[in-house]
C-alpha cells in the first residue's frame, strides 16, 4: 500500500544524477525508480528516501513516536561513529591518514600518534637538530646541519658588510698599562670576521720590574 501511494510509474527521474556529499554513495530510492544520495548515520530518513545499506544502517522509526522523525541508525543498535562521511562499527580500528591511528568506541573515536613526537636537543655531533619533512615518507625526521653554515648565516645578518670588501681601519696601540712588569695595551678596530669596531687588547712589556732588595737579617 505504501509503494502504491508513494511510487509513481512510469519512474520520472532527473536527467543528471545527484551529486552527493563524501562518503554517501549512489542508491536507488525506495521506489527503485531513481537514484538518489543514501542517507549517512544519524540523518533522516523514510520509505524513498533510504540509508546506506553498505554501512549497515537501516532506517530507525523507534524515535519515530517522539516526533523527532526517524534517522538512520545500525540494524542491530550498535554504537558507530563517522569520520570524513565515512561510518565506523563500534571497536574498529582505522588510520584517516599515515600519521594517526583511531579506534571507534562508544559514539566517539579515540586516536594516537603513529609518528614519534621526540625532542631532539643540541649535542656536540649534531649542535643544531631539525625537523623536516622527507619527501616519500610519512612521518617528519630530525637532521643535522652543519655550525659552519649556520654561523655565516648568523655573520650576514649581524653585519651586511661581509658581503662586501672589509676596509680595514684601526687606531693605534695604547701605552702599556705598567711601567715594568706584564701588562696590556689597547686599541679600537675592525679587523675581525664580522668587520665591526671593537676594543682589542694585547699584552705588553715595557721593562722587566727590579727585585726586591733582600731583608736584612734582624739585629739583637
Amino acid at each position: 500500500q505504501v509503494c502504491a501511494q508513494l511510487c509513481r510509474r512510469p519512474c520520472y527521474c532527473p536527467w543528471v544524477p545527484p551529486r552527493c556529499p563524501r562518503g554517501s554513495p549512489l542508491v536507488l530510492d525506495g521506489c527503485g525508480c531513481c537514484k538518489i544520495c543514501a542517507r549517512r548515520l544519524g540523518e533522516p530518513c523514510d520509505f524513498l528516501h533510504v540509508c546506506d545499506q553498505s554501512q549497515g544502517l537501516v532506517c530507525d522509526y523507534s524515535s519515530a513516536s517522539a516526533g523527532t522523525g526517524a534517522t538512520c541508525n545500525f540494524e542491530d543498535d550498535e554504537e558507530g561513529c563517522e569520520v570524513n562521511g565515512r561510518v565506523y562499527r563500534d571497536g574498529e580500528v582505522f588510520q584517516p591518514s599515515c600519521k594517526i591511528q583511531c579506534q571507534c568506541l562508544d559514539g566517539g573515536f579515540n586516536c594516537i600518534p603513529l609518528c614519534q613526537e621526540d625532542v631532539r636537543l643540541p649535542t656536540p655531533d649534531c649542535p643544531f637538530p631539525r625537523r623536516v619533512e622527507i619527501p616519500g615518507k610519512c612521518c617528519p625526521e630530525w637532521i643535522c646541519e652543519a655550525q659552519d653554515q649556520h654561523l655565516l648565516q648568523d655573520a650576514r645578518a649581524a653585519s651586511p658588510l661581509l658581503r662586501f670588501p672589509c676596509q680595514e681601519w684601526g687606531t693605534e696601540w695604547s701605552a702599556c698599562s705598567a711601567t715594568c712588569g706584564v701588562g696590556f695595551a689597547t686599541r679600537v678596530s675592525n679587523q675581525n670576521r664580522y668587520c665591526r669596531l671593537e676594543t682589542q687588547r694585547r699584552l705588553c712589556m715595557v721593562r722587566p720590574c727590579p727585585a726586591l732588595p733582600a731583608a736584612f737579617p734582624a739585629v739583637s
